[in-house]
């Protein structure tokens, strides 16, 4: 298939315009009940615990809501990790990302709306707490980034025979290990678009570089480590350039019913792409 064809099916398709819409409303809902597990209502504080759950639990039921449609990235590092990874296409992580970045702001404009003044402050934003220097606070978003795009290409790497389990769950309980740490240092973002969309709205862009740059360091790191050490993909450097451009056309034989190739990647892919070895 010529790649010119190959291109314009995944960019005209009404199944990637789906997904994108999709990364948009996960995202929204994402952040609309993460910042607002986080608001400090007067009747009850809110504990890391509380925080580090609703995290958690957003995320897995946006995993297992839109898992099939987009894959549910929800998370510019996730995007950026899986285009380095050889499992999207640079076109689908750039549009992902800003349906993830419009997705936070929306969330976050409608929390900013619905919610009293007073309780509102500024909107749960990322900030650097008990004594944490910026170089500090890269390398710790850096970590909590790292171990949970680690979860994700594992829990959703198909060509595993063992019990995966359920990587809605998977992810959800990774998410929350790393509030359960990641609060007394930043906060927690582990996602760009979760600290973008607050510092926005509230105008306040302290240490944001922090935010973007240690997830998707994190990200990237995670990516190398398990796609190219400890489970590479076997890929001839054309295939990844041509995943990558997003022309890669699969062979004939990767039509064939999904049970006769167990060895795919699930969930986190792209729908168009869910019965081939990789997504654009």
């Amino acid at each position: 298939m010529p790649a010119c064809i190959s291109l314009r099916r995944e960019l005209c398709s009404l199944a990637f315009y789906r997904a994108v819409f999709a990364e948009f409303l996960a995202t929204l809902i994402f952040e609309f009940f993460g910042l607002g597990s986080a608001l400090r209502w007067p009747a009850a504080l809110p504990t890391v615990l509380q925080i580090s759950l609703a995290f958690g639990l957003v995320i897995g039921t946006m995993v297992q809501a839109v898992g099939h449609v987009s894959g549910a990235h929800i998370n510019p590092a996730v995007s950026f990790a899986f285009l380095l990874g050889s499992h999207i296409s640079i076109w689908r992580c750039i549009f992902y990302i800003i349906a993830q970045l419009l997705g936070a702001l929306a969330g976050a404009g409608i929390l900013y709306g619905v919610v009293p003044p007073a309780i509102r402050g500024n909107l749960a934003i990322n900030t650097l707490s008990n004594n944490t220097s910026p170089g500090l606070g890269f390398v710790v978003e850096m970590i909590l980034t790292f171990q949970l795009l680690l979860c994700i290409f594992a829990s959703t790497d198909s060509r595993r025979t063992d019990n995966v389990g359920s990587p809605a769950i998977s992810i959800g309980l990774s998410v929350t290990l790393g509030h359960l740490v990641g609060i007394y240092f930043t906060g927690c973002s582990m996602n760009p678009a979760r600290s973008f969309a607050p510092a926005v709205i509230t105008g306040i862009f302290r240490n944001n570089w922090i935010f973007w740059i240690g997830p998707l360091t994190g990200g990237a790191l995670a990516a190398l480590v398990y796609n190219y050490i400890l489970y590479p993909n076997i890929q001839s450097p054309r295939e990844k350039l041509t995943i990558f451009l997003g022309t890669y056309a699969p062979s004939d034989d990767w039509n064939e019913e999904p049970e006769q190739h167990p060895h795919k990647r699930r969930s986190l892919e792209c729908p168009d792409r869910v019965n081939k070895p990789f997504s654009m």
